[in-house]
């Protein structure tokens, strides 16, 4: 056990070494300053959270709170943008290795492929919970800055969610939707860590684990295909949206969970097979 820690810090010592991997936090960090002045300063993005709430009694003042803004803007972030920078460090994880030539030098340790594959989906995961922590982090941050303290007003028409939460309750369904947003990011992360276990380029991975991604979203949403949807990894994914719910539907959530697990284990196993027959002498 004290070998593993000890291989997995020098996994996380390179992986956080590289400059790459902080291309992510700082596309976050850009897109939500730019988020938080359109609701600032843009009437059409305050009415978009402003009007629905307003039909039911409560002004705008009440309704544009940091944490209402902060939940607002991780919808499209979360969903556009996030997969993109996990796919990019998962399908670097192996398969920069090999591209380096430093994989043989690697197994040549008493060290098995598997283990090795482990410790590199274990890094993955780490990585993937760093990256949404600082997402959320940044988002309250900066919308602390152009928005009083207040309750949580969600409007999600598309998922049928219009919430309000006391500012107590609000940021504990915060903290909860994070986490299930992590499991999502440790999904992606899988599945383009399994790629990279190939015989491919780290860019062709990432780019292969988002095309898979997104076949998987349109797929789902197609009215021909709704009898289907629950075949389709992205499906969920909106488990975490769950969480905004007035009374939260645990049952989905544990389904989910229960089937992004089963997804997980499926690419590691998979990858896990494409390592171990494959020839790195060649």
């Amino acid at each position: 056990m004290k070998m593993f820690y000890l291989q997995l810090r020098n996994e996380l010592w390179k992986l956080f070494g590289k400059k790459r991997t902080y291309i992510g936090f700082g596309a976050f960090f850009v897109t939500e300053i730019v988020i938080a002045l359109l609701f600032r300063y843009n009437h059409g993005a305050r009415n978009f959270v402003v009007r629905p709430l307003e039909r039911m009694g409560y002004t705008a003042e009440e309704v544009l709170s940091s944490l209402t803004i902060a939940v607002s803007m991780l919808f499209p972030i979360a969903n556009l943008l996030m997969p993109l920078y996990v796919s990019l460090v998962g399908g670097d994880l192996m398969a920069k290795e090999a591209e380096d030539g430093t994989l043989r030098m690697i197994l040549s340790r008493p060290i098995s492929r598997v283990r090795l594959l482990a410790i590199k989906w274990v890094a993955g995961a780490i990585f993937s919970a760093v990256l949404v922590l600082g997402l959320a982090g940044c988002a309250i941050l900066l919308t602390s800055i152009f928005f009083t303290p207040g309750g949580l007003y969600v409007v999600a028409p598309w998922e049928g969610i219009m919430s309000v939460f006391e500012p107590g309750r609000g940021w504990q369904r915060f903290l909860l939707a994070d986490f299930f947003l992590i499991c999502n990011a440790i999904s992606i992360m899988s599945l383009a860590l399994m790629l990279s276990c190939f015989n491919m380029k780290p860019a062709a991975a990432a780019i292969v684990a988002i095309s898979v991604v997104v076949l998987n979203l349109i797929l789902q949403d197609m009215p021909a295909l709704a009898d289907l949807k629950e075949w389709f990894i992205t499906y969920y994914f909106r488990t975490w949206l769950n969480c905004y719910r007035e009374i939260i539907p645990w049952w989905k959530i544990g389904q989910a969970c229960c089937m992004l697990f089963g997804f997980n284990l499926t690419f590691f196993i998979i990858g896990a097979t494409a390592f171990q027959v494959r020839d790195i002498k060649s």
